[in-house]
């Protein structure tokens, strides 16, 4: 008996040691996290590789490396450790050995290289002097495709030389200026040679190249417009695997049309098609189209679902082809028939597919995230997910994060939106809390019941956090997408507000404590919401705008520009309605904090400096933050630490005094 009671009060202590152990998510926990991507299955099922990048916090760098999993999940092995990255890892077509890509040994460029699966040093198969951008072997595994970006000159003076300009599009984040055009082309690489023969030429791109299950044809993606810079039409083409052939033009959609996917028997090609056809617009959803290898009229398989899919892949027996679909806060997994057409789900709940990988006739391997676990890999068996990885284990254990709830909520005009509450972990929910609107970007995106690094940090730092499926993010539709064409800042901004009054009204949010932020689109509605509405305290704008017909061939969006709200000198009116937080600036009394990437070409920083020169000359308090040599997604991890932490010193101060 009193071996009974000691052994219960040790479990008790035990269990009090472990919810005490449980602490709120901080800053310095993204030194922790690591990120799983690219899963690829063998060719005989029973394996599975991945690559899992880690952070080095004394490198203040990211490096990936390369793991494979037993389909059964019981053996987890890591294949490459080095001090470079290496990227993706693909299986040769007998499955003994996987290839990656990896700029190790002081390589300048990229190369491709082989390692026995079952352990040993890689060894490097490719010497390339052009970017790698793409790979893929050949069905017998004697050659692989590859994907050369052509550079005209490799030489570096030691004085750069003038950056000559003549094209249409002439900026993209990342990249930098787009001077001469240097098409990306095919090329045939002999395995046991090293003999690399000349697929295709000419001032197109040839991008997103696989091969027909019997190895004789490859199947691309290119826009064979007069000006590629002046649209986004992509089409679909078809070749013999040899030099000199000639390409059949699959597909004609003035749209674009991407993502081939050869049937297993070679007869059809499957894709994703945009729905609407126009050179430009940033409101559209991809639908699952298919067409025969040999050209004719496409199937549109899920245009009446109205909702946007991706990374569509045919089941083994070729009979069905399954996808991703993006709809309302979640990302589900289904699959068409395509003979029937009839569509049916897979998997679905409160959670978020991200990849898809064919493993046996009645297995996928899936990529999953739910709103307290990260990304892991799963093994899908008749609809139900089975857990390979458990990666995310170690970061989550110490943690108590915040719970996710969806709720519905009215605008004014009385649209309907679709949102995500998080609490922070141990509030009670019969208190009101400080509320953060954390607004996503995009505008076509949407908060969904994966896990958000972004909310779970704000929310561990004690505050309501609120994601907004406002107007113009997907999920809900085309029309719903479409609805802010070239009306930025009014409807989303109801969504906002509208979004705010149910959270009063309910007793969450104290409507005196109320603060806002967002990055990029969110940047940009958060300029809009705060010149709309005095109701917030405190904001935080990233990668914003402020005088928009300034931003007119500075930033890299000027198909948007020309093809959605014209050209400034016909149509300044319009540029000063969608510019209205900069010439209205005196109207925002909200304390804003702003933020921006150095190397910015996707929303520069001048726009936040704009912003930030307003209200630093109109007295309002405000503050500047530029991450040098960050474009436009922040990636030095220490850059990234030192975000959070400036978000929660400034909300503190304002929503916490």
């Amino acid at each position: 008996m009193r071996y009974t009671i000691v052994c219960f009060l040790l479990l008790l202590t035990q269990i009090s040691f472990s919810q005490q152990a449980k602490r709120k998510i901080q800053p310095a926990d993204i030194y922790r996290l690591q990120t799983l991507a690219d899963p690829q299955v063998s060719p005989d099922g029973k394996w599975v590789s991945y690559t899992l990048t880690s952070i080095d916090s004394a490198q203040n760098k990211r490096n990936a490396d390369i793991w494979m999993i037993s389909i059964d999940g019981k053996e987890n092995i890591q294949l490459t450790s080095s001090s470079e990255s290496e990227s993706q890892a693909r299986w040769s077509p007998d499955g003994k050995y996987i290839s990656f890509v990896s700029s190790r040994q002081g390589n300048t460029e990229s190369q491709i290289w082989l390692m026995n699966r079952s352990g040993g040093e890689g060894k490097q198969l490719t010497s390339f002097k052009n970017d790698l951008e793409e790979y893929a072997w050949s069905p017998d595994g004697t050659k692989i495709l590859v994907a050369l970006k052509t550079k005209s000159d490799t030489s570096k003076p030691k004085v750069p030389k003038p950056i000559y300009i003549d094209r249409y599009q002439f900026k993209r984040d990342i990249e930098g200026y787009l001077t001469k055009r240097e098409p990306v082309h095919l090329y045939l690489l002999d395995v046991a040679t090293k003999k690399l023969d000349t697929l295709t030429e000419g001032k197109y791109d040839e991008t997103e190249a696989v091969w027909s299950p019997d190895g004789t044809r490859i199947a691309f993606v290119s826009n064979h417009t007069d000006d590629p810079d002046k649209n986004e039409n992509s089409d679909i083409f078809v070749m013999e695997a040899k030099p000199k052939a000639m390409a059949l033009q699959l597909t004609n959609w003035t749209g674009y049309d991407r993502n081939p996917v050869w049937s297993p028997d070679g007869k059809s090609i499957a894709y994703l098609q945009s729905t609407t056809d126009a050179n430009y617009i940033m409101y559209d959803q991809p639908i699952l189209a298919m067409v025969s290898a040999t050209g004719g009229t496409p199937r549109l398989f899920t245009q009446q679902l109205d909702r946007p899919v991706s990374n569509i892949k045919f089941s083994k027996e070729g009979g069905s082809v399954a996808f991703i679909v993006t709809d309302n806060r979640t990302k589900y997994i289904a699959q068409v028939n395509i003979i029937t057409g009839a569509i049916t789900k897979i998997a679905t709940g409160n959670k978020a597919f991200n990849n898809l990988q064919a493993c046996t006739p009645d297995c996928w391997v899936v990529m999953l995230s739910t709103p307290q676990l990260p990304n892991e890999l799963y093994a899908l068996e008749n609809g139900n997910p089975r857990r390979l990885t458990t990666h995310q284990d170690a970061f989550v254990q110490p943690l108590d994060l915040a719970a996710v709830e969806g709720f519905t909520s009215t605008s004014k005009d009385g649209n309907k939106v679709s949102s995500l509450l998080f609490r922070p972990a141990g509030s009670d929910p019969s208190k009101k809390l400080p509320t953060l609107f954390y607004i996503h970007g995009g505008p076509v995106g949407q908060d969904d019941y994966g896990f958000d690094l972004s909310r779970q940090m704000l929310a561990g730092a004690g505050y309501n956090v609120v994601g907004v499926n406002y107007r113009g993010s997907n999920g809900r539709g085309l029309a719903y997408c479409k609805t802010i064409f070239a009306d930025w800042g009014n409807k989303e901004v109801l969504d906002i507000l509208g979004t705010a009054d149910e959270l009063v009204k309910k007793g969450i949010a104290d409507p005196d404590k109320l603060g806002i932020a967002g990055w990029s689109y969110g940047g940009i509605l958060t300029d809009y919401t705060i010149a709309s509405d005095t109701r917030f305290k405190a904001a935080s704008s990233g990668a914003g705008v402020a005088m928009v017909s300034s931003l007119y061939g500075v930033d890299q969006y000027i198909l948007q520009y020309d093809n959605e709200i014209g050209v400034p000198w016909k149509n300044i009116d319009k540029y000063l309605k969608l510019s209205y937080p900069f010439l209205k600036a005196d109207q925002i009394k909200t304390p804003t904090q702003f933020m921006s990437g150095q190397s910015d070409f996707n929303v520069p920083t001048a726009g936040s400096e704009q912003m930030y020169q307003a209200l630093r000359s109109l007295g309002t308090p405000t503050e500047l933050i530029i991450y040098p040599n960050q474009f436009h997604g922040i990636t030095v991890p220490a850059y990234i630490k030192d975000r959070f932490e400036r978000y929660i010193s400034w909300f503190d101060k304002y929503l916490k005094p």
